[in-house]
């Protein structure tokens, strides 16, 4: 079934063309990740999804249902961690996660029950009667997650939900993540954190400027570039002549030599490092430390868009 279901979405703010055309089907029980650099329309396009922003043309379906600015009885089932925090200073950490319980759930021993389950998943049950001023930028992080998730919806929208947070805080949200997944959730995750979309996302759509530049499993985008490795070696001494006949091996793409660093970038095919390091040590040369790195979803956005994938 599809959980969500974007044909045409076109949105303009004035001359500025944010979304072009986008399309998005998200299965449901996916972890659909949406990667792009900042400015590029994630938030945008989530935004138009739930309606909280009017768009110039398109359809918008969730669970199999059109999706209206006055479908509660469908936002009901969703829930949203938005890129910018969303709490309420003058309440402490249990109230803000009670009172966003309660625009879902009136039965007040339920709500108590969500709420202590939402405070033990995020990890803050030390930080209940603290005020959000006086949480570091990771619980407060924390915070805004369980105050979009006590109401266990069925499909959860995070939109950069690790920006500025420490390692050991991000670690527990995209755990907390994978987890709601586990339990029967479908997740929405932007971000522009390339490693993050690696190791959570079930599927991955890149974009850039409103528009969809690819879009496929983790394996399949990197297959689109043909792109099987990325070889890097320390050589102190390397002359053209050595250059030239680097790139004329036919699993070979690109050669570079720059402050005693070779890199070369390999096509699909085995043992490429060790017919490299053959062919290096036929030419007499002094090898020293190799590295060896599989292709990269910044290599992918590289070879599509001919920019690195930015903040």
């Amino acid at each position: 079934m599809e959980i969500v279901a974007v044909e045409n979405l076109v949105k303009r703010y004035k001359e500025l063309l944010a979304l072009d055309h986008f399309n998005m089907k998200i299965e449901k029980g996916e972890i659909f990740a949406l990667l792009g650099p900042n400015g590029c329309g994630k938030t945008t396009a989530i935004n138009c999804i739930l309606q909280l922003l009017t768009y110039d043309k398109g359809s918008i379906r969730l669970f199999g249902e059109e999706m209206t600015p006055g479908r509660y009885d469908i936002k009901r089932r969703i829930g949203i961690v938005p890129q910018n925090i969303a709490v309420f200073e003058e309440l402490t950490v249990r109230e803000n996660i009670d009172y966003f319980c309660a625009l879902y759930v009136k039965d007040k021993h339920e709500r108590k029950k969500l709420v202590n389950e939402a405070i033990e998943f995020v990890g803050l049950e030390d930080y209940t009667k603290f005020r959000p001023r006086k949480l570091s930028g990771g619980l407060i992080r924390r915070l805004n997650i369980a105050c979009g998730v006590v109401h266990k919806p069925e499909l959860i929208f995070f939109d950069e939900p690790t920006v500025a947070v420490d390692p050991q805080s991000r670690n527990s949200i995209l755990e907390g993540i994978k987890a709601f997944n586990r339990s029967g959730a479908t997740i929405v995750y932007t971000s522009h954190y390339m490693e993050e979309v690696e190791e959570i996302g079930t599927r991955i759509m890149i974009m850039d400027h409103g528009r969809i530049i690819a879009s496929g499993t983790n394996n399949e985008l990197k297959a689109m570039i043909g792109n099987a490795e990325k070889i890097q070696i320390e050589i102190a001494d390397m002359d053209n002549v050595a250059l030239e006949q680097l790139k004329s091996l036919p699993f070979v793409q690109k050669v570079c030599y720059d402050s005693k660093t070779l890199d070369v970038t390999c096509a699909a095919g085995n043992n490429n490092l060790g017919r490299l390091l053959e062919k290096l040590q036929s030419l007499q040369l002094n090898i020293g430390r190799v590295y060896s790195d599989p292709p990269t979803l910044n290599d992918v956005f590289l070879e599509l868009t001919g920019t690195e994938l930015r903040d």
